[in-house]
């Protein structure tokens, strides 16, 4: 995939008398899409398992509910543009500029939304947890300031992407030599300074705020819950403490390699690279980027699934769906007992869940 946060870059074309090609090889574009694939596939399923979960089958909603349902419509609003980003790159975007604008702004506001809601979620949790009795009396009013939270979280993402929305464009180009013209989508300036302020500053922020800001918070944030936890006498501490690792692990497996990555490639734009130096930087970036991509089908797994109030509602919307099969598949009459079964079912699950929150 072609880097959304660069212009295109000087080359040193006198280290070869061939015209620099920097397309990627068959076998890489195959692996990519089957990388994709499962991603979109499993980020789907699991982010819309959410978000039905949160409006059909919770009653009681918490801090970190409100958090978990935002996370989920951010995943699943990549997850959903992704095939048409793979489709487009792979095709020369076909969809012309406005899917081009569109579509590269909608892993900007999925990467600024998705990260500072998860280091919201973090700060929910060391509240609950390590400033339990300070914070009972403002925790009644939870959902108003969840809610608020979150709103301010996608105006600021929004905010931050109109960098990427403003200035990324569809354009042909032809390398020296080449006999047709390369279509590429990504940002492109008519003037030289603001070509190098953007060069930096538009994947500064993807560092700064995408990766950098959300794991320090997370850092704090659940060091002092582990504390907490360690002091604590309860038998489901070291449980808990491996799942805060977990999550830490995965965050930090999942968008250092790109961040590193993006990094390098971001100051290496101002010195010329010959053309094998300039493919092997953009291969390993591509590869990282996909590795930060999977985040997005693991966030229910980390922040819903593992929780065991979570799983009682995923079985649940398992057996409705059971359900409401069998009724058009047998006669009237067992249709009626399937559909009485389902119902009381879910009363039963509803009943015994009310107050319960996915991290539970």
């Amino acid at each position: 995939m072609q880097n959304m946060t660069s212009v295109t870059p000087d080359y040193d074309y006198s280290t070869s008398e061939e015209p620099c090609s920097l397309d990627p090889d068959p076998l890489e574009v195959l692996a990519q899409t089957y990388m994709h694939s499962i991603i979109c596939a499993f980020g789907l399923l699991g982010n819309a398992l959410v978000i039905v979960t949160y409006i059909f089958y919770k009653r009681t909603k918490t801090m970190t509910d409100v958090y978990l349902f935002n996370v989920a419509v951010a995943d699943l609003i990549f997850v959903v543009a992704l095939p048409f980003i793979v489709y487009n790159e792979q095709r020369g975007w076909l969809m012309g500029p406005v899917a081009c604008k569109v579509l590269r702004s909608a892993y900007s506001v999925n990467l600024y939304s998705g990260m500072l809601l998860l280091a919201c979620i973090s700060g929910d949790r060391y509240v609950a947890i390590v400033r339990a009795r300070r914070s009972f009396g403002a925790r009644s009013r939870s959902l108003l300031y969840s809610r608020l939270i979150c709103s301010a979280v996608w105006l600021f993402a929004v905010a931050l992407t109109l960098p990427t929305l403003l200035y990324t464009e569809r354009f042909e180009e032809t390398a020296p030599g080449a006999q047709t013209a390369s279509v590429s989508c990504q940002l492109a300036f008519r003037k030289t300074e603001t070509a190098k302020l953007m060069k930096v500053v538009v994947p500064g922020l993807q560092m700064a705020v995408g990766f950098l800001l959300p794991l320090l918070v997370m850092a704090f944030c659940y060091a002092s819950i582990v504390c907490t936890l360690l002091r604590a006498q309860s038998s489901q501490r070291h449980k808990a403490v491996r799942v805060i690792i977990a999550v830490v692990v995965v965050f930090i497996a999942c968008h250092l390699p790109y961040n590193v990555a993006l990094l390098a490639h971001t100051a290496s734009l101002f010195s010329e690279r010959s053309c094998e130096t300039e493919k092997v930087r953009l291969r390993v970036l591509a590869v990282c980027r996909s590795t930060a991509y999977l985040h997005c089908c693991l966030n229910p797994v980390l922040y819903a699934f593992i929780g065991v109030k979570f799983r009682s509602h995923f079985r649940q919307i398992v057996l409705d769906l059971w359900c409401f099969s069998k009724r058009y598949i047998y006669t009237a009459r067992s249709s009626r007992a399937t559909s009485d079964f389902c119902i009381s079912g879910r009363l039963s699950s509803d009943g015994s869940n009310n107050a319960t929150s996915f991290s539970a």
